[in-house]
């Protein structure tokens, strides 16, 4: 297919979007979406439609969600106009509706590559935002790692404390040892457990820790023992409320390097990859 016939009919397609009044959804007419996708006769695209229909209450979602029906007043040779009827569709919606056409149509053929190519982009752009939210959420623990460890130091005058004092954290935390946690997420010896945690777990250590930051500057503690009792009792607080939510934190599976996936995101801004405008195929 050439490419000025694709980005003609991409053109075409998003030029016939529409919103609701209140602006919220956006939505297509199955009038308009008919002769794009090269239908001449209403009747034939409504088995089209209907094929569509199937395929939503297949994959358990609403049909009246995605297809509503309308109306839709067209011009008649006398001058005069008449009401037709007509439907409007979400993006879901028109999207079954190109995979259920007539793949010898080369409007269709575009239509399921476009779409596929759409879904591939929003795929990649909700990764990359969940990569960018366990990246925050590290850089986030470190920052109240390096707290609490400066608190120990002034409140204790023995900051070597710290590793220690994290190491029973974890063991409350996942109840297990920081090396068994590491054994078997296969962390390399010299790195962090965190570097290789899930955002969940990312963000339940650092809450932890800032209650025992808030703690440990509030009540004046001033040995190793009672900041260590209060890290292990606020970690085992946690831990109790993910266990009722359904969520054993040493049942869960390791992330990717957190080093390789701050790279990662690093090359892809280079590359403009937020806006989706400029991702490839």
């Amino acid at each position: 297919m050439q490419k000025e016939l694709i980005y003609s009919l991409a053109k075409n397609f998003e030029s016939y979007a529409k919103t609701t009044e209140t602006g919220s959804v956006e939505f297509w007419l199955a009038r308009d979406l008919q002769h794009l996708l090269g239908y001449t006769d209403w009747r034939n695209f409504l088995q089209t439609i209907n094929k569509a229909k199937i395929a939503c209450e297949t994959s358990r979602h609403k049909i009246h969600d995605h297809f509503v029906d309308a109306n839709k007043m067209v011009d008649l040779g006398s001058g005069s106009q008449r009401d037709v009827p007509d439907m409007m569709l979400t993006r879901y919606a028109c999207y079954l509706i190109a995979q259920n056409g007539d793949p010898r149509k080369k409007e269709i053929a575009f239509a399921q590559t476009y779409f596929a190519v759409q879904t591939r982009k929003l795929e990649i752009i909700e990764q990359r935002l969940l990569e960018s939210e366990r990246l925050s959420a590290r850089k986030k623990l470190a920052g109240t790692e390096k707290e609490l460890s400066e608190v120990i130091f002034e409140q204790t005058r023995g900051g070597q404390n710290f590793a220690l004092i994290r190491s029973k954290g974890d063991q409350a935390l996942f109840a297990h040892s920081t090396r068994a946690i590491k054994n078997k997420w296969k962390v390399p010896k010299e790195r962090a457990l965190a570097d290789f945690a899930p955002t969940i777990i990312l963000k339940a250590k650092d809450f932890a820790t800032e209650i025992t930051i808030f703690n440990a500057k509030e009540k004046q503690m001033k040995t190793e023992r009672e900041i260590s009792s209060e890290h292990v009792i606020n970690n085992k607080t946690v831990r109790k409320t993910l266990l009722e939510r359904g969520i054993r934190p040493e049942n869960l599976p390791p992330e990717e390097d957190i080093k390789k996936v701050g790279r990662k995101i690093q090359t892809d801004e280079k590359k403009g990859l937020r806006n989706p405008d400029t991702l490839e195929n």
